[in-house]
Formats: structure tokens, sequence, C-alpha cells
């Protein structure tokens, strides 16, 4: 176990093998490579990828097929390989969202650039999608900003 100290979860003690470790960081984010996904509230289909480094660095999360059922695309060879997938079942998708001004309605979700994380040996990449009809802001909610417009 690894103590960690982070702004948002205070102290917290971290499994070594739970740690996500992204070899090239995150777009943006080149110098962060190991994260922890702790789950927003129990049942809650969001999630904090917290950084091992950075105690203020937290992405909010959440599976992208939940809100996006049709959600679909091919992982490219040279991903299969750098995160060494050996079997689809060990693959977890998660998607970045976004809470603009706060306003937890407009929340949106970026769908061109996946975070995909082999569970068998915790290795994770954002993988931008190429040719891809996704954008970064896809509402959660949109028949409730549809309402509110």
């Amino acid at each position: 176990m690894r103590k960690v100290y982070t702004s948002r979860f205070g102290e917290i003690e971290v499994d070594e093998q739970k740690i996500v470790r992204f070899k090239n960081g995150i777009p943006a984010f080149e110098d962060e490579h190991e994260f922890i996904i702790l789950p927003y509230e129990e049942e809650s289909p969001y999630y904090f990828m917290q950084s091992l480094t950075t105690p203020d660095l937290a992405f909010l999360l959440t599976i992208p097929f939940l809100f996006f059922p049709d959600y679909s695309f091919e992982l490219d060879d040279e991903s299969i390989k750098e995160l060494d997938i050996q079997n689809q079942e060990n693959v977890f998708y998660y998607s970045m969202v976004t809470i603009p001004n706060g306003s937890i309605r407009y929340m949106t979700a970026n769908l061109v650039a996946p975070i995909v994380l082999n569970g068998a040996n915790m290795q994770a990449k954002q993988v931008v999608l190429e040719k891809s009809n996704y954008t970064t802001k896809h509402r959660l909610f949109p028949e409730t900003a549809k309402k509110e417009g």
C-alpha cells in the first residue's frame, strides 16, 4: 500500500496493484503517469481519476456506454500493442466529463478521446480517435438541455 495525499480526498491508501499507469502521460499532462480510479459514490456512474503525484489533479470520468449505448470505435493496432491487450474482457473504457460553469445538466463527455485501460496489467492510454464523428463535448443529458434551452 502507498499513502498519497490528495486535495479532494485527503490522505488515501492506494493498493499498488490498482495503480493505473499511462506510459506517455495524458495529452496536456504528459508528466502525469500514475493515477487511481475512485468511484464518485457507491452505485454512481461517475469516477475520479486522481493523480498520484499532483494532489490537485483529478479528472471526472464515466463509462461512455452508460450514456451512449451506440458508442463504438475500433482500437488501433498501435494502442493494442502498447497496452498489451490480449483479451477484450480485460479492457475498460472511460470518457472524461466536463461540467461547464458547474451546471450538472450541461455535463459533456469527451467521446473523441476515450481512456482505454487494460485491467490485466493496469496500463492505460488516452486514445485520440482519427476520422471520428464524435466530439469532445457530447451532452450527457441532451433532453434536459433542450427543455432548458
